[in-house]
């Protein structure tokens, strides 16, 4: 999946704000048939994603269009799909996914709807929002090639607040043994690690240091609510020209060392060998796909 710093919820049933998010540059879109569209709106928003999805994709070819359709369990997963799915879906938010079992049924889905309305290559934004689901990250992770990335859940209101019981904090202490585990389950099967999203609107101080925690931790993107929050996450994970600049010297550095015969060599006061080239280089794939110099 490609490294989306900024992914932005925007409730289907409001094209407005589809656009509104567009302007916003984020770098992924997911517009939600879920939690914030009232049930006696729900059938009537599938056409209005439908058509934002057209528009979106028209504006702008490269931006991320995501759906989160409805939970399996309440049945209307299908008809969800069988209206959003086309050419111009990059994939899906999956929600209450427990298990890999359940990744199977929106495999399934998927596999059927694509084929039918002329979509390929949907990848899966799985969200772990149970208790289950942190249990079995790691099967959920390698239950299918389509998962291309999940997200550590942290947020004050979501599902995973209410059952595991925790009361929310600014540093996050409280979620960390649960965003540490899917991180690594994401790292174990080559996906995008994405952590959860900040609540408060106005805090983009806040926001800020949470984002620059989450980057610490090792997390690569974040899920966004509002679009005042999208140049403060972009920034947040963006690599600085200062961060590459020291990283392509390390490579080097590294190399003539090893053109000389040298397995070793001092850089700026530390100690490098080959590792921390290699660590380097992986960085640099990452920061030139995020900065847009890479494919």
């Amino acid at each position: 999946m490609h490294p989306y710093r900024s992914v932005l919820f925007v409730p289907g049933h409001k094209p407005a704000w589809a656009r509104k998010a567009l302007a916003s540059g984020a770098d992924a879109i997911v517009l939600d048939l879920e939690d914030s569209v009232p049930d006696d709106l729900k059938a009537e928003s599938r056409d209005t994603v439908r058509a934002s999805l057209a528009e979106l994709r028209a504006a702008d070819p490269r931006v991320g269009l995501f759906v989160r359709p409805n939970a399996l369990d309440t049945r209307m997963a299908g008809a969800d799909l069988e209206r959003v799915v086309g050419p111009e879906l990059t994939g899906l938010f999956t929600p209450k996914v427990r298990g890999a079992a359940d990744v199977l049924r929106w495999e399934t889905l998927i596999d059927w709807f694509e084929a039918r309305n002329g979509a390929s290559g949907l990848e899966m934004i799985v969200p772990v929002e149970t208790v289950e689901a942190i249990d079995e990250c790691g099967a959920i992770a390698g239950a299918s090639p389509r998962v291309g990335a999940m997200i550590g859940p942290t947020s004050r209101h979501a599902d995973i607040a209410r059952a595991v019981g925790f009361r929310w904090s600014p540093e996050g202490s409280e979620s960390l043994y649960l965003r540490s585990r899917v991180l690594l389950a994401c790292r174990r099967h080559g996906l995008h690690a994405l952590t959860g999203l900040w609540e408060d609107l106005a805090d983009l101080e806040g926001l800020r240091a949470f984002a620059d925690y989450g980057l610490q931790l090792g997390f690569r993107g974040q899920i966004v609510i509002h679009p005042s929050h999208v140049p403060v996450v972009n920034e947040v994970f963006t690599p600085t020209d200062d961060e590459v600049a020291y990283h392509e010297e390390l490579v080097a550095a590294v190399e003539r060392a090893a053109a000389d015969g040298h397995g070793a060599v001092r850089f700026r006061g530390q100690h490098i060998d080959l590792a921390h080239a290699e660590k380097a280089r992986r960085w640099l794939a990452h920061a030139r796909m995020v900065r847009g110099a890479g494919t």
